[in-house]
């Protein structure tokens, strides 16, 4: 499915249409009246005032059913389309005075100008994050190339065609393509018209996309990332109780999903009467919730029983369709997903020198300790190259917060001087 100017067309008709785009783009470019982001956020509201009257309930609710998304959160995650949170992002983002810059002291002007063209290349973890990264690229004022993942549920599409029905000026500035991630020769002619390629993914997309891209294209990465939480063996109940709700609810599948747990010691005794704890708490919270996919359920089963037989049956926990898996060494590494967690011991003052060859990779850590400990530990993670402290809920929506330490929209403007 391909969105062009506004309009649907077939998959067939991608050649002709690409072959336009530069000419479209270019005519675009010339316009002496670009899109603002007033229009922009006016748009949006009207988007979210729909999804909050319910009417995208026949598109989400099979989607939050799959991903074990609760709608109280679908609507809270809708809100960031609201005028108001629009608003609130560029200002956090680009600065107060973002609209008109104050001049240097010796009289140059400066005013905040789109990048052009970006090019989005969109992962599928999320459906709805590729119409979101779009509307991210029209707030800074950009022409949006969109290739959409494979598997797209319609979502995107359905989202930015409602936008250009509430603003039809948006339909020069927003193209989305269905295009194959084996079809290289389409995703480079498409990557030679950009200023900007967003690549959502893995090393694998990132690596993809800095090969296709010419040299004096601009590469914008969102990489996958790992999070984990750090507990100390004050945490309480409530806390683990939070960080169990949390990865029964992400499945571990967010890059802000919790992977595994740090505890804060060297002895082995104190970290396995730990893990049993946490243990306790995570199938509770489990069956409370409705236990995870059966199939997931049952791969994680079988490589469960394979490490049991192995002789790692003392260090591995495991009922209700989770498990805690007592580890030694101190890798940060991926989970099993779904509803299976490591856990190593990590005294605090080895923090840094563990995790900072992580760099690049880090995102969130749920720290669980007294108040009196959180800010300690939460410079020493830092330091070490994590850019996101929160509790037990690791994957909470707080408006105006950056993605993977970066403000989006200045990746995706430039500073334009006059004198």
């Amino acid at each position: 499915m391909i969105l062009y100017k506004g309009k649907i067309y077939p998959d067939s008709m991608q050649n002709e249409l690409i072959d336009r785009l530069e000419g479209d783009i270019a005519a675009t470019l010339s316009n002496q009246s670009p899109i603002t982001a007033e229009t922009v956020i006016a748009a949006g509201d009207k988007l979210y005032r729909k999804a909050a009257e319910g009417r995208y309930d026949n598109i989400a609710l099979p989607l939050l059913k799959d991903f074990g998304i609760e709608y109280d959160r679908y609507q809270t995650m809708a809100k960031a389309f609201s005028a108001e949170m629009l608003r609130y992002k560029c200002e956090i983002e680009l600065g107060k005075d973002w609209r008109e810059l104050p001049p240097l002291y010796c009289g140059t002007t400066r005013r905040i100008v789109p990048l052009g063209v970006l090019f989005h290349i969109a992962a599928g973890n999320v459906d709805g994050l590729p119409a979101f990264s779009v509307a991210e690229g029209l707030l800074a004022g950009n022409i949006n190339v969109l290739k959409l993942p494979s598997g797209d549920s319609g979502m995107s599409v359905k989202l930015l065609s409602d936008l250009i029905a509430e603003e039809p000026s948006l339909a020069d500035y927003i193209y989305v393509f269905d295009v194959p991630s084996t079809e290289l020769a389409t995703l480079k002619r498409l990557a030679h018209l950009a200023d900007g390629v967003v690549v959502w993914g893995g090393d694998i997309a990132q690596r993809a996309a800095r090969d296709m891209c010419d040299i004096n294209t601009k590469i914008i990465p969102w990489g996958h990332k790992l999070s984990f939480a750090y507990a100390t063996i004050s945490a309480s109940d409530e806390q683990l109780r939070a960080l169990a709700c949390h990865i029964c609810s992400t499945e571990q599948l967010l890059c802000s999903s919790c992977q595994g747990i740090y505890l804060d010691t060297d002895s082995s005794e104190e970290l396995k009467k730990f893990a049993r704890r946490f243990f306790d708490i995570f199938r509770e919270e489990n069956n409370r919730l409705g236990k995870a996919n059966i199939a997931m359920r049952g791969r994680n089963a079988v490589e469960l029983y394979t490490k049991i037989l192995e002789g790692a049956g003392d260090d591995v926990l495991t009922a209700d369709g989770v498990s805690v898996e007592v580890c030694k060494g101190t890798e940060l590494q991926l989970s099993k997903t779904h509803r299976n967690v490591w856990i190593k011991a990590l005294p605090r003052d080895c923090v840094v020198k563990t995790l900072k060859p992580n760099k690049g990779y880090l995102q969130t850590c749920g720290l669980l300790c007294l108040a009196e400990d959180k800010q300690t530990l939460a410079d020493m993670l830092i330091r070490a190259g994590v850019v996101r402290i929160t509790g037990g809920d690791m994957s909470r929506t707080a408006f105006g917060e950056a993605h993977d330490g970066v403000y989006p929209l200045r990746e995706y403007t430039r500073i334009a001087e006059i004198d």
